[in-house]
């Protein structure tokens, strides 16, 4: 029998989580609050999945059966049979703990709880559960069918056994998993990103150097494959400013202050790629 996976949120983590693991064989069951942000989703899906198909790196047949292992619902009920359930929503930790202690009143005992959290700290949305033992972060990265990476997060109270399965099932789905063994905000990736990205914006902010010239120094100098500041862009200002401020409120290190001019460009919109215009005009 297919094990089934639950998950919250069908935006373009929680919808990119839930093709990989359609996929690779999980039964999934795609939650949110509105039926249009769940079109949204499953359209998104077949979009990737017809793309895939058409570059020659799925059967058509594989893609139809994979789309067929996912159902939608607005029902958070949905979940209660779920072996392990991802949430994947807005990074807000009231939202988040909201949904982990509904769902810790719904779900089996042996259930894993993740979060696809990039920032906030898993002991604090664990807390809101009488089983933090079973809550661990997974985060993945975006977007989830092309980048290999899942940061596993221990929370102060995760379970041996409830890493060892979220490391099974990320592995499962075809991603290469790090370990964060102790829970500070932000966890490894999160942070190196934010103090790199922070800098880059203080080096532009101050007029050091251009941003392209920043990223350039960062792509031929480190061998990134791409620049901070085209990142910012890429993630989004504003989600990376709220990533920022999440860890400098948790660990008051100055390292991770969000300069002045990405406050400026999110209450004037300019939030990267999907506005038109951030670090760059797109």
């Amino acid at each position: 029998m297919a094990k089934k996976l639950a998950v919250i949120g069908a935006g373009l983590m929680g919808s990119g989580i839930a093709q990989v693991s359609a996929q690779a064989g999980w039964d999934v069951v795609l939650r949110d609050v509105t039926d249009a942000a769940l079109k949204r989703g499953t359209d998104g899906i077949k979009a990737s999945y017809d793309k895939f198909v058409s570059k020659g790196k799925l059967e058509a047949a594989a893609a139809e059966e994979a789309l067929g292992r996912i159902t939608t619902t607005t029902d958070l009920d949905a979940a209660a049979d779920a072996d392990i359930v991802v949430e994947a929503v807005f990074e807000d930790i009231d939202t988040k703990r909201d949904i982990f202690r509904t769902l810790d009143g719904l779900v089996k005992d042996e259930t894993v709880l993740a979060s696809n959290t990039s920032a906030i700290p898993i002991t604090k949305i664990a807390a809101a559960t009488r089983r933090p033992e079973r809550v661990v972060g997974a985060h993945f990265f975006s977007p989830v069918p092309m980048m290999q990476l899942c940061e596993l997060v221990r929370g102060h109270k995760t379970s041996d056994e409830t890493l060892a399965k979220a490391r099974e099932f990320a592995e499962g789905v075809g991603k290469t998993c790090i370990v964060v063994n102790r829970d500070v905000a932000g966890f490894v990736t999160t942070r190196l990103i934010s103090a790199l990205v922070v800098e880059a914006a203080k080096l532009y902010e101050s007029g050091v150097a251009t941003a392209e010239d920043i990223d350039i120094a960062c792509k031929l100098g480190f061998g990134h494959a791409m620049g901070p500041l085209a990142t910012a862009d890429l993630t989004g200002v504003d989600i990376l400013l709220h990533a920022t401020g999440n860890i400098y409120t948790e660990c008051q290190d100055e390292k991770f202050a969000p300069p002045e001019i990405m406050r400026r460009m999110v209450d004037a919109g300019d939030l990267g790629r999907k506005s038109g215009q951030g670090f760059y005009q797109h």
